[in-house]
């Protein structure tokens, strides 16, 4: 394949790039968004493959490499489940990161081509800045994969003086990368790169450490980020104008998408990066101070059932807990029966429901749920004062009244779902924990609250015998 011809098709994929990323803009374009991905992305790799700057000996090594990573893709989409997503994201963002890192040393000591003058400065500081987001990206993902699955504990680890930490390594890249850029041989330049590769990976272990698990689904979002951004350093390492291009368009959007959290967390991204909000969780919720005096009133599923057919008007608020028991299917079905009924049924998202952006959305688009019950907070919250019953599943921190009553409280300021200004709410939990963000609710004390206990999907399978009863 001429140059001509490779950068014609690099041109295509990067339109069907683009409109992939506006398909996904919206659920109903969401399978043509994909759609359009998959095909630019095959359209990318058969012309790198076969393009001038692969010779026919290195084809069986790529295709080879090629055959063992479409393996893998295969085996973790037929076996990872969707409650898993998240974490596996963080992990593919890893891989970036990785990729970054090896392209930027494969740069550095390929011999075949000579840099000289500006060129060789240029090219030096792209594979140093490509290094350099590239392990951040791959360590502070591994972490937040850990975070994610549970391997590591949700609460921030912060160290003294770790801002004046963060900025001690932030001198120290900076002398090393002058030196890296003065080094007259190969192997001077090794030592300094080393160094500041080093001094990345801990500082994206140290970064992700900090944060708290209520700020998780923005630490998604900002990975996905940088993910992009060290996709676009390779590309100016291997001076890949797709690569640059496609690298950019995931950087952006994923800045654009923290930046989208952040706002729905009443939050800053540096207060975010400076990391101390939320915890592992798992603690007692308490009254708050100024609560009306009053204890837990439980409900069972046949009594929810009864409230659930005697409404008019019901919004269900899901949260991780649905996607832990994988509820989503037995939500579904209730959902129809109530519908059947004539009772208007509805869905409330928050923007940082679950692990990741848009994980409540995907889990509801699995179980069929149709699109157009499935409304934004800003879309519903206005509503909750005409809803008779609100249903709660395994949600916590995006459902607490501290937010908008208890100026001292930890999330005061952060826009939530207001489900207790329905006439008639329900929690389900399994116990009285605190959400993942290791706030206190007072919710579940309210007048009008019913709390169910146990396992979402198990109550609501009872909930929906009930119903049909």
């Amino acid at each position: 394949m001429s140059e001509s011809l490779a950068t014609i098709a690099y041109v295509g994929a990067t339109i069907l790039f683009i409109l992939s990323l506006g398909g996904l803009s919206n659920p109903e374009t969401s399978r043509r968004g994909n759609l359009y991905g998959m095909v630019g992305m095959t359209i990318a790799v058969l012309a790198t493959v076969f393009g001038p700057r692969v010779t026919m000996a290195g084809i069986p090594w790529i295709i080879g490499a090629m055959v063992v990573g479409g393996a893998i893709g295969v085996f973790a989409a037929r076996t990872v489940k969707m409650t898993q997503m998240p974490e596996l994201v963080a992990l593919m963002h890893s891989l970036v990161g990785l990729a970054a890192c090896l392209v930027g040393f494969a740069s550095y000591i390929d011999t075949s081509i000579v840099f000289s003058g500006a060129e060789k400065a240029i090219h030096e500081v792209e594979i140093y800045v490509g290094i350099l987001i590239g392990a951040v990206t791959f360590s502070g993902s591994l972490i937040a994969f850990g975070k994610l699955s549970g391997r590591i504990g949700g609460k921030p680890l912060l160290l003294p003086a770790r801002h004046w930490l963060n900025l001690a390594a932030l001198v120290v890249v900076i002398a090393f990368g002058w030196q890296f850029l003065q080094a007259e041989t190969m192997q001077a330049g090794l030592l300094p790169l080393f160094v500041m590769t080093a001094i990345a990976l801990l500082f994206g272990i140290h970064m992700v450490m900090a944060i708290g698990g209520a700020d998780m689904p923005v630490v998604v979002s900002m990975l996905n980020s940088y993910s992009g951004w060290a996709a676009a350093a390779t590309g100016f390492m291997l001076s890949n104008d797709l690569l640059i291009v496609t690298g950019a368009l995931v950087g952006s959007s994923g800045a654009i998408l923290s930046y989208i959290m952040c706002r729905a967390m009443n939050r800053n991204f540096i207060s975010v990066i400076a990391g101390g909000f939320g915890s592992g969780g798992g603690t007692p919720a308490k009254k708050a101070e100024g609560e009306p005096a009053g204890e837990v009133v439980p409900v069972s599923a046949a009594e929810t059932a009864e409230l659930l057919k005697d409404a008019k008007s019901v919004v269900i608020v899901p949260g991780y807990g649905m996607a832990v028991a994988q509820a989503q299917h037995t939500v579904f079905e209730i959902t129809k029966t109530l519908r059947e009924r004539g009772v208007n049924v509805r869905f409330g998202i928050h923007p940082v429901a679950g692990r990741m952006p848009g994980h409540m959305n995907v889990l509801l688009a699995e179980a069929k749920v149709p699109y157009d019950i499935v409304m934004e907070m800003d879309e519903i919250n206005d509503d909750f004062p005409d809803t008779d019953v609100t249903m709660v599943i395994g949600a916590n921190d995006i459902v607490n009244p501290s937010a908008a009553e208890d100026p001292t409280s930890p999330i005061a300021g952060m826009p939530v779902l207001e489900v207790w200004k329905a006439k008639t709410s329900i929690v389900m939990k399994r116990s009285m924990a605190s959400g993942y963000a290791g706030v206190d609710n007072p919710l579940f004390y309210k007048e009008n609250n019913r709390m169910l206990f146990g396992d979402a999907k198990k109550m609501l399978d009872e909930v929906l015998t009930a119903l049909k009863a």
